[in-house]
Parts: structure tokens; C-alpha cells; sequence
């Protein structure tokens, strides 16, 4: 732990020294890196994207929702945080968010078991979530105090045991539900419901949980993609969205 700290306690002293990153000028951002290693090492998959970074010769390359970094003459692979110390910045989550934040509105809410407040939604909250996790079940029982602090919460299935497990196939039943805010609410109070089956997105679902980082559940995705893991209560949701500085409320 104190090796941590002093490591932090540097880092945000070199930041007093640190010159603003330049950006790249036009001949770096129209050169790529040799990609022949990594695409041998990933066994020929190809990256969704590719752009310099402040850092003359090292490239952010996309790859399955993942951030990698890469030299130029492809001989190195960083995967680990960019940091801008003048800034103090993260730039490295900051992309994650930004792409976390595209997958879950290419998702749409017509995809989502969704509870709103009756009135306008100050903040959005899409979640992650298990049917059998005991801090999920602790969350959903006080679904009525979130909406009561303005705060829409919306429901992707992420059934931890995996495809195929007992939570996967309640997860499915509570899809292909009629009334799907009623039996997510018996099923998470541990109530049987029938079993039914019919096209569902569960699976994918699951899938774009584990790209984007989802370990446990439950797993709050906020507006601007920043990813909170584990259960936090109401108020305190509140007022983290609040002072969060990626959060829009609307007002009523």
C-alpha cells in the first residue's frame, strides 16, 4: 500500500512539470502503425480503429471494444492506462466510456426493461444486472426510491453463471414475459415464474457485458459511459449523478 501511494504521490508531482501533449500533426495522423505482429498474436483479427496519440509514435488501436496501444513499428503493445498528468486526466478510461457509451445506446431502450420515474428523468442509469445476485435483488427491491430521486434505471441482462445457467434461463422467462417489470420484480423477490422461451436478446446481452468489462453484477453504466461496479444506494446515486461531471439532468 505505501508503495502505491508514493507511486500516486509522483506521479501527481511530475504532473507540475509536464508540458501540454502537442497534437498530432497531419503527416502523423496519416501514417499506421505495421499491424502484421498483432494481427498474428490475435490470430488475424482486425482492429476496429486506429489513430495516433499525443505520444509521437504510439497509436490507440480499437480491437472488440478494447483499448490497445501500439508502436509504430509494431513491435510493441501496451494494455494499460494512458495517463495526461498535465491534466490529470485518464484518457484511456475516458475512451472506454466513450465507447461504453455507444454500445449501450446502440442497444435501445425497446432492448432494456426500463423503470421511470413518473416524472421527467433527471439522470439515466442502464444496469447490468442478475436475476439470483443478492446485491441485485438489494437494488431492485428500492427501484421505487430511485425513481423517486429522478433517476431512470434500465436493465440489461447479464447472467453470471453464464449461457445456459438456471439465472440465464430466468433471465429469458422474464423476457419473453408479458408484463417484463412485473416478473423481473417476482423473479429478483425470488418467486417462481413459468418458464417460457421465445426470441429474446439475453445472450447478446451477456456478450456485450463482457466486452465492455462487466466482472459482477450489478454493473451501473452512467450517461457518459463511466462504469460503477457494485450496488450503491439511492440517495447516494443521486447525489453522485449530481456532482458526476458527465451527468445532464433534464429539467422538468
Amino acid at each position: 500500500m505505501r508503495k502505491t501511494l508514493l507511486i500516486v504521490a509522483a506521479l501527481y508531482a511530475a504532473s507540475a512539470l509536464a508540458a501540454d501533449p502537442a497534437p498530432p500533426n497531419a503527416s502523423e495522423s496519416a501514417k499506421r502503425p505495421d499491424l502484421s505482429r498483432l494481427q498474428t498474436a490475435l490470430s488475424g483479427a482486425t482492429p476496429d480503429s486506429i489513430s495516433p496519440t499525443a505520444i509521437p509514435g504510439l497509436y490507440e488501436v480499437l480491437i472488440g471494444g478494447q483499448v490497445l496501444y501500439l508502436s509504430e513499428d509494431g513491435r510493441f503493445a501496451l494494455q494499460g492506462d494512458l495517463l495526461d498528468l498535465s491534466a490529470r486526466d485518464n484518457l484511456t478510461e475516458n475512451r472506454r466510456g466513450e465507447l461504453r457509451g455507444k454500445a449501450i445506446e446502440a442497444v435501445g431502450e425497446n432492448n432494456m426493461v426500463v423503470f421511470a420515474p413518473e416524472e421527467p428523468a433527471k439522470y439515466t442509469v442502464t444496469v447490468f444486472t442478475d436475476i439470483d445476485c443478492g446485491y441485485c435483488r438489494k437494488m431492485h427491491s428500492q427501484i421505487a426510491a430511485y425513481n423517486k430521486e429522478g433517476i431512470k434505471v434500465r436493465y440489461l441482462m447479464f447472467p453470471r453463471e453464464g449461457v445456459g445457467s438456471d439465472s440465464f434461463d430466468k433471465a429469458v422467462t422474464v423476457w419473453c414475459s408479458d408484463d417484463r417489470r412485473e416478473a423481473i420484480t417476482k423473479a429478483k423477490r425470488g418467486e417462481n415464474i413459468e418458464r417460457k422461451t421465445c426470441d429474446n436478446p439475453v445472450q447478446a446481452q451477456y456478450e456485450l457485458g463482457q466486452k465492455l468489462g462487466v466482472r459482477g453484477t450489478p454493473s451501473l453504466i452512467l450517461e457518459d459511459g463511466e462504469m460503477i461496479p457494485g450496488y450503491v444506494p439511492p440517495t447516494q446515486l443521486a447525489e453522485l449523478l449530481a456532482r458526476h461531471k458527465g451527468a445532464k439532468p433534464i429539467q422538468p
